[in-house]
């Protein structure tokens, strides 16, 4: 893993040295092993830190060129298939200086040019400017693991991993663009291309961005778009079983070629224990698994689970408990997100990647496998709403109301209303409103900010998705959009921010493309029979998993926020949100604010998730004003 950034003035103007250095300074902590700059031609610069994994020495040191200096990369990720590739690039002639997959893809792009995107497997974001064209090639992998920022202004284009590294470039404003602030309230962030900073937009997932000289404006193409890549097949249930198997076997073989120490994520979950099970297999050495739990609140702590795999399979377990102290983390948080960012399950995950990187640099997690085999119960809850006439679909908004009424503290009844109030919406809303933070971002912005609430900023990507699939069921249609939106959107970028703070790699095995492409094409019921999830993926390792983790429900990665709102950590909440100061009073309504914070105190509602979303937007105000979203030192 590392951190990229490069720089093109249409003017020629020089890229000093000293910017390009300042740049990568901001990205220090995502590649501390090593640091590079480079200018290439006229008016471009190039610059890199390094985390190094694959080929220690110094010949993989970055930015890096062709053997004819026409071609320079700077690159952040993984590419599993690297070797086959060097393989087959070296018996068509090409030569390598390095044990490297950065240079991989300098003679994947020398040999395929812009199709090298068809023969890359793994996780990435670069930048490769090429000589001969006069032109600058930019790539996200096909999930969106490894990001990738941009600007495009009159007389710079920039590129970064984050988007601290632009906004140090003096001819890069930073401004806020309000026009997002509608799509985080309701997604708890904002989805691509756009970010809260105007002008500064994020490359989509599976897209590719081509600058020329001539064209000073970027093209983005999707290379990769999985409703269009997934075909529909009826294996028998021994048929599907043995090749998900095989899939998430060779997935994770793939994923454990490292030069560094190297070890997994355990949550006691089904997805982590799978991939911790497959790695025990695989491995000549006990896997060091890492999990985390909560004090305080018992139904939010999983080391008793993650001790049962840690068990079954001999690892070398380390647990770590979080103390409501971590809220002192907010900070920290919202700079390594650059952005307001409302999950908060990133509280645990940078706690988590901050103890496994005393002891590894590379870790294996579980992430996918919900994506994939349908592990939400949101998805059932879609599925069977819509089979209910619409007679009592239209009933359950009354419904919704009332149990809203009554749910106080029971979080079971704040469910059910939620799906009462969901089920007589069609079904990319439906999944909207199920997942939606505010629903209704205009009941707290103020009135002034209503008109910046717009239904295809908010609805787009989701119905975009639909239309696009007319063919596919209704869950093929919900796990799309899931993948598109709220992992890109939200699980990838907690995983690599929290993990990029500390230098950690992870790796996801489960969203292995070939993996995607199957078993998004199985039958419905091979991955959701009634309330049942994941089937043919519990089937599949039914011999590996431990009995109390195969029959687990779905439990997510959270923190009891709920109680330490209203007990330890009440007085923070309330210095930070009912401040008569606070920065978010130019933007939200302070009754609607205040109304939030005072139901939740009382035990009237369960706000906790849309406060952390408040208090990282107000957060992110504050820090903004003080200047302190970057680093000082060059």
């Amino acid at each position: 893993m590392c951190g990229i950034c490069g720089v093109w003035h249409w003017t020629e103007e020089p890229v000093t040295e000293q910017l390009l250095q300042r740049m990568a300074a901001q990205l220090r902590h995502r590649g501390p092993d090593d640091e590079g700059t480079a200018r290439p031609a006229p008016g471009v610069g190039l610059g890199h830190t390094r985390l190094s994994i694959i080929d220690l020495s110094a010949a993989g040191h970055q930015p890096m060129a062709n053997a004819a200096k026409t071609a320079w990369i700077v690159y952040n990720g993984e590419i599993y298939n690297y070797r086959t590739l060097r393989d087959e690039l070296q018996r068509a002639g090409a030569v390598f200086v390095s044990q490297s997959d950065t240079e991989v893809i300098l003679h994947a792009y020398e040999r395929w040019g812009l199709d090298c995107l068809e023969h890359l497997d793994g996780m990435f974001a670069f930048g490769l400017w090429d000589a001969r064209q006069q032109q600058l090639f930019c790539a996200r992998d096909r999930t969106g693991k490894k990001p990738l920022f941009y600007y495009e202004g009159p007389s710079v284009w920039a590129f970064a991993s984050e988007i601290k590294a632009l906004l140090v470039h003096p001819g890069i404003p930073d401004e806020i663009n309000l026009e997002a602030l509608p799509a985080y309230l309701a997604h708890g962030y904002v989805p691509s291309p756009d970010t809260f900073y105007r002008g500064i937009r994020q490359l989509p997932p599976g897209c590719r961005l081509v600058l020329s000289r001539q064209r000073r404006t970027a093209e983005v193409t999707p290379y990769w778009e999985v409703h269009r890549r997934v075909r529909r097949t009826e294996p028998s249930a021994a048929e599907a079983r043995t090749e998900v198997r095989r899939l998430v076997t060779e997935a994770v073989r793939k994923r454990l070629i490292a030069d560094v120490p190297l070890g997994a994520f355990l949550s006691g979950g089904l997805d982590s224990t799978i991939v911790v099970g497959v790695m025990s297999q695989l491995m000549d050495q006990p896997v060091r698994t890492f999990s985390i739990g909560f004090s305080g609140d018992a139904r939010f702590d999983e080391t008793r689970y993650a001790r049962i795999a840690a068990r079954r399979f001999g690892t070398r377990h380390t647990e770590f408990i979080v103390e409501p102290q971590a809220f002192e983390l907010l900070d920290t948080l919202v700079y390594h997100h650059d952005q307001p960012f409302g999950d908060s399950s990133a509280i645990p995950a940078f706690l988590l990647s901050r103890l496994t990187r005393q002891q590894v640099t590379v870790a294996l997690n579980g992430d996918g496998g919900d994506e994939l085999f349908a592990g939400y119960l949101r998805f059932a809850v879609c599925v069977r709403a819509e089979r209910w006439p619409l007679w009592m679909r239209r009933r359950m908004h009354h419904l919704a109301q009332r149990l809203a009424g009554w749910s106080g503290r029971h979080h079971a009844l704040a469910s059910a209303a939620r799906l009462c109030e969901a089920a007589r919406l069609p079904p990319a809303e439906r999944l909207f409103r199920l997942t939606a933070y505010f629903p209704q971002p205009e009941e707290v912005l103020h009135p002034e900010l209503a008109g910046l609430v717009r239904d295809d900023r908010l609805m787009g990507n989701f119905r975009e998705i639909f239309q696009a699939s007319p063919n596919g069921t209704l869950l093929s249609k919900l796990l799309y959009v899931n993948l598109r939106e709220y992992l890109a959107g939200d699980l990838h970028v907690k995983m690599d921010r929290c993990s990029m703070a500390h230098g950690l790699e992870t790796r996801s095995p489960l969203l292995d493309t070939a993996l995607i492409e199957y078993a998004l094409g199985l039958p419905d019921a091979m991955k959701l029979r009634g309330w049942r999830t994941k089937v043919i993926l519990r089937d599949a390792f039914a011999d590996l998993l431990p009995p109390e983790i195969q029959h687990r429900g779905k439990w997510g990665f959270g923190v009891p926020l709920g109680a330490w709102f209203r007990t330890s950590l009440r007085a923070r909440l309330q210095e930070l949100l009912l401040d008569p100061q606070a920065q978010w009073l130019a933007y939200l309504r302070r009754e609607a604010v205040q109304q939030l914070v005072d139901e939740h105190l009382l035990g009237a509602r369960d706000h906790s998730q849309r406060l952390w979303s408040l208090l990282t937007l107000e957060t992110w105000l504050r820090l903004r004003k003080a200047g302190a979203l970057l680093v000082s030192h060059a």
